[in-house]
């Protein structure tokens, strides 16, 4: 699943040439990151580099499947993954994963209890939660008449033209079932037609499919209602005050980002000080900060400016979130959704 492109421009090569000189000359400690854009803070990355006397290396991904399909075909080297849990599933369930040591994490206590219950890894075994946050719709205010956060938009002749969806099965067919008030990640043959049936219908009404180019867009002005991730949305909103993000009020997905080791890291000890410090309340705070999105780490709210912790995008109502669901990993079912996915494509 590809989960967004960032407008800020830290890339690996920024990161990598922040690294000091003293730790070039004292040591060739290296930790290898293989994550999302932008993805950790900058200033936090000195720190790391500065208190563990080693450099930070950050390769980029950006689906959950390319990530995946470099490490089945042999990419070794790297300390520390960032998956979405789903995927933290099937590397899981193909020994790609370490078991992690909890006493080296003690910052794992500031982990928010509440999404515990909900999260693929609850004990985290395998995995620590990094940053999270729920698929949303975003529209132009002077624009977009008698709004409302519904997919009902999607079917809105006035808009027809000026609507992007995401080019991403799970979220797409996930919103259609969730429409529908059916689960996300339904399995069901019947449901995933009906399903297909509202997407196809949403399909003659938009623009495109767009993962990349709808952030952009709405902040042009090319397009007046996008469904979108809250990062990318939140942060072009920031620029843009005619900019409305909120979570569908029917529910949708959402998905967590989580700290992984890789069994064949070879900086294990440091891999789990890393996870420690981004875990620490402080430091997740200033990374929520910076990336935009939500760390579920309790400690770490109060912490959080008034205007962050007050966004009903990254800290939305109970009601709200509970109709959200964690996008899980499908098993045998990926062929069903991947027919069913084609299938809307190919609609006229």
């Amino acid at each position: 699943m590809n989960r967004r492109h960032f407008l800020a421009t830290t890339t690996s090569a920024t990161l990598a040439a922040s690294t000091l000189p003293s730790c070039r000359k004292t040591t060739e400690t290296v930790l290898r990151i293989y994550t999302w854009a932008d993805y950790l803070a900058p200033d936090l990355a000195k720190r790391f580099e500065k208190e563990n006397r080693c450099r930070i290396e950050i390769d980029t991904f950006d689906s959950n499947e390319a990530m995946y399909a470099k490490l089945k075909a042999g990419a070794t080297g790297y300390d520390i993954l960032t998956p979405s849990s789903y995927m933290v599933k099937t590397l899981i369930r193909e020994n790609l994963l370490a078991p992690l040591d909890l006493p080296k994490i003690p910052n794992i206590k500031h982990v928010d209890a509440d999404y515990l219950k909900r999260a693929l890894d609850p004990t985290m075994g395998h995995s620590v939660p990094y940053m999270m946050a729920c698929t949303c719709l975003a529209w132009l205010g002077s624009k977009v008449t008698d709004s409302v956060p519904s997919y009902r938009m999607f079917d809105r002749a006035d808009l027809k033209g000026r609507i992007t969806l995401l080019d991403d099965m799970r979220e797409v067919l996930g919103a259609a079932l969730r429409s529908l008030g059916l689960p996300l990640n339904s399995k069901n043959p019947a449901e995933l037609s009906q399903a297909a049936a509202i997407a196809i219908r949403w399909k003659k009404n938009i623009a495109k499919f767009d993962s990349e180019q709808y952030k952009s867009g709405i902040a042009s002005g090319e397009f007046h209602l996008v469904q979108g991730y809250a990062g990318d949305l939140l942060q072009v909103a920031d620029e843009n005050q005619d900019i409305v993000v909120k979570i569908p009020q029917e529910g949708s997905a959402f998905s967590c980002d989580d700290l992984c080791i890789p069994v064949k890291s070879t900086q294990a000890a440091l891999a789990h000080k890393y996870i420690n410090f981004v875990t620490d309340p402080a430091n997740a705070a200033a990374n929520m900060q910076h990336i935009a999105f939500r760390a579920p780490n309790s400690s770490a709210y109060p912490l959080l400016s008034e205007d962050f912790r007050g966004n009903d995008a990254l800290f939305p109502e109970p009601a709200v979130f509970a109709k959200c669901e964690p996008i899980d990993d499908l098993g045998d079912a990926l062929a069903l959704w991947s027919k069913t996915w084609d299938e809307v494509k190919a609609a006229g």
